[in-house]
């Protein structure tokens, strides 16, 4: 009976030059994701075969040249800063983060990316390791569910507009009725001037606008009603709410490549909130934050949370570097139909404050000392007591 053959085992860190080579050949042959290797200058080390698939270049073409190339817009400059400022400072923007950018394939065309950077420090220098992952299908769906959301969210409001003017034309009908008919016999009463007669006009008028308030006060409540809307309250973990709204703020938008940073007081916070009508303010508001900064080259959005204060609430800033808000707009700015836009409505920042006061919170305008604009608004915090 024969031995079977022994297999000897090498550990990675005993592998020669060129075993290592061709290891780390393999895997840029294998990974599933765009994986691209650079030095601290951004200057492409590793090309891997994903990545030539996702961007239509060859790793010949790509070795030696600059990462940047397959960025698009402001993300081309913003990477470099990134690294910059890292290398200088310390702070990571990007590095073991991760962002949502727009890269560039041969073609020219424009796609999203998530992108993740790792480094490793060799001697004195370092290098940078990027995962790619290419989000076009995944906004695509996201836009179709948004899309469908939004048609379905229509159609329920177009139903509950009808089935409201239908109440309101039932409710109002039997006063407004009854004014008219007191009002009529009022005017007949007029030809007889008698005592008697003017005590009955006296009470025809006096029914007349008692009635007349009834309705008035019908709309009150229907306003009231409308105004306070019905609020779903859960608690809420606010750090996945706001990443989820910042990644759909950036779907179909023409400056979805305006880097958009979070900043978290409290890693875990909570609030009590309904998801649904939050992460729509946050996505009004850092929609209005970019298109605030058409033409702005160094545009940049900060969404930030800060510590719960004494009275319990978290408080969230949406904030740009804009040119800021008129003056005369600080006031009326979120009156229905107050806009800075000209193909604006005016309406975002009602429903918005609408949605944070029916939380119990509160919004308002801010403007930082570094200029731009600050939208903030409060959530009560959850404690987790009952």
């Amino acid at each position: 009976m024969t031995d079977k053959p022994r297999t000897t085992h090498v550990p990675l860190n005993e592998l020669d030059e060129q075993g290592r080579k061709l290891h780390f050949r393999s895997i840029l042959d294998s990974v599933p994701d765009a994986m691209i290797v650079t030095d601290e200058s951004g200057v492409m080390l590793a090309f891997s075969r994903a990545a030539e698939a996702l961007f239509g270049y060859t790793q010949q073409e790509m070795l030696g040249q600059p990462v940047n190339v397959l960025m698009a817009g402001r993300d081309r400059a913003n990477h470099d800063n990134y690294i910059g400022n890292y290398m200088t400072t310390g702070k990571r923007q990007i590095i073991g983060i991760g962002r949502v950018v727009m890269a560039a394939k041969a073609d020219g065309t424009l796609f999203p990316i998530d992108l993740k950077i790792g480094e490793a420090r060799i001697g004195e220098h370092f290098l940078f390791t990027a995962f790619i992952r290419d989000l076009t299908e995944q906004q695509r769906a996201e836009l179709r569910i948004q899309e469908m959301q939004s048609e379905l969210v229509h159609f329920s409001r177009l139903s509950a507009v009808g089935t409201m003017a239908s109440a309101l034309a039932h409710e109002l009908n039997q006063p407004l009725t009854a004014v008219a008919n007191y009002l009529e016999a009022s005017r007949d009463l007029l030809d007889s001037p008698d005592p008697e007669t003017k005590e009955i006009l006296r009470e025809a008028l006096s029914e007349a606008a008692r009635q007349a308030v009834r309705a008035g006060e019908i709309v009150r409540k229907l306003r009231s009603y409308v105004s306070r809307g019905e609020v779903d309250m859960r608690t809420v973990h606010l750090r996945p709410l706001l990443l989820d709204a910042i990644a759909l703020s950036r779907i179909s938008r023409d400056h979805a490549d305006i880097p958009v940073n979070l900043e978290l007081a409290v890693a875990d916070q909570r609030v009590q909130a309904d998801p649904i009508q939050v992460q729509q303010v946050v996505i009004n508001l850092i929609r209005n934050a970019m298109d605030a900064m058409d033409g702005v080259d160094d545009a940049r959005i900060r969404v930030r949370t800060l510590s719960p204060d004494e009275a319990g609430f978290v408080a969230i800033d949406v904030c740009d570097n804009g040119p800021g808000l008129p003056a005369e707009m600080k006031e009326a700015i979120f009156k229905p139909f107050a806009t800075t836009k000209s193909q604006g409505m005016g309406l975002g920042l009602s429903i918005c404050q609408t949605i944070v006061e029916a939380h119990g919170g509160e919004i308002r305008a801010i403007t930082p000392p570094e200029g731009g604009t600050c939208f903030r608004f409060t959530l009560r915090a959850d404690t987790g007591k009952t």
